[in-house]
C-alpha cells in the first residue's frame, strides 16, 4: 500500500477513535450518562482502551495469516489510542470517582484485587507510550522489541481486571479473552510450527514496511 493510502487510513483511524469520546461528551451535555455517570464513563473508556489494545495486537497475526505487511504501520497509532483511552479511564477513576483523595485511592487499590491488576496494567503501558517514537526505536534497537513484548502481559492483566470487575456476568470479558487467546495462538502456531519460511519472509517484509513508515 502506498504512503498516501497509509496516511488516509491513519486519518480514518483518528476520526473513528474520536467517536467514543465525542459520544461521551454528547451524552454528558445532554445529561444522558445513565444513573451512574462516573461508572458509565469508566466502563466506556476502559472498554475502548481494551478494544484498541486487541486491535493493535491483531496486526501481526493478520500479517502471518495473509502475508500483508502494510497494516503493521498502523500499530503505533492504534497503540497510542489505547494509551489515550487508558489515561481517560484512570483519570476518571482518580478525579471523578475519588476526587484525588489519595488515601482513599490507596485503600481501594489494596482492598480490591481488580484495581491492583488494572493499575499495574496501566503503569506498564507508560514506558511503551514513551518509547513509541522514531528516536527511541533507533536508540533502543533490539531492546525496543523486547520492551514492547510486555504488551502481551498488559492484555492479560487488562482482561483479568475486566473479568474480576464484572464479577457475575462475565460474558463480555469472556469474548475479549477469547479474542486474545486466538491472537496469541496464531503467533505461537507460526513461531513453533513448520511455517518457518513464511514467518521469516513475512517478518522481513514487515521490517521493510516499518522502515519506510519511519
Amino acid at each position: 500500500m502506498k504512503n498516501k493510502h497509509i496516511i488516509f487510513v491513519k486519518m480514518a483511524i483518528w476520526v473513528c477513535a474520536l467517536l467514543p469520546l465525542a459520544r461521551l461528551i454528547w451524552l454528558g451535555v445532554h445529561d444522558d450518562l445513565s444513573a451512574n455517570p462516573v461508572e458509565f464513563i469508566e466502563r466506556s473508556t476502559g472498554t475502548w482502551a481494551l478494544a484498541f489494545l486487541l486491535i493493535t495486537l491483531s496486526m501481526t497475526p493478520i500479517r502471518l495469516l495473509t502475508g500483508q505487511v502494510w497494516q503493521i504501520q498502523l500499530r503505533r497509532t492504534l497503540g497510542l489510542w489505547m494509551f489515550f483511552y487508558a489515561c481517560l479511564h484512570i483519570t476518571t477513576y482518580v478525579w471523578l470517582d475519588y476526587s484525588f483523595l489519595w488515601s482513599d485511592i490507596v485503600k481501594d487499590i489494596i482492598k480490591h484485587p481488580y484495581v491492583i491488576v488494572g493499575f499495574t496494567a496501566f503503569m506498564l503501558t507508560i514506558p511503551l507510550a514513551i518509547t513509541s517514537n522514531n528516536f527511541m526505536i533507533k536508540r533502543l534497537k533490539k531492546n525496543w522489541k523486547k520492551l514492547h513484548q510486555v504488551v502481551y502481559l498488559i492484555a492479560i492483566l487488562a482482561i483479568l481486571h475486566f473479568w474480576w470487575l464484572v464479577k457475575k456476568d462475565v460474558t463480555e470479558p469472556f469474548y475479549y479473552a477469547a479474542v486474545l487467546v486466538i491472537l496469541l495462538s496464531i503467533r505461537l502456531y507460526y513461531k513453533y510450527s513448520g511455517n518457518k519460511h513464511l514467518n521469516s519472509k513475512s517478518s522481513l517484509s514487515s521490517k521493510v514496511s516499518i522502515n519506510k513508515a519511519i
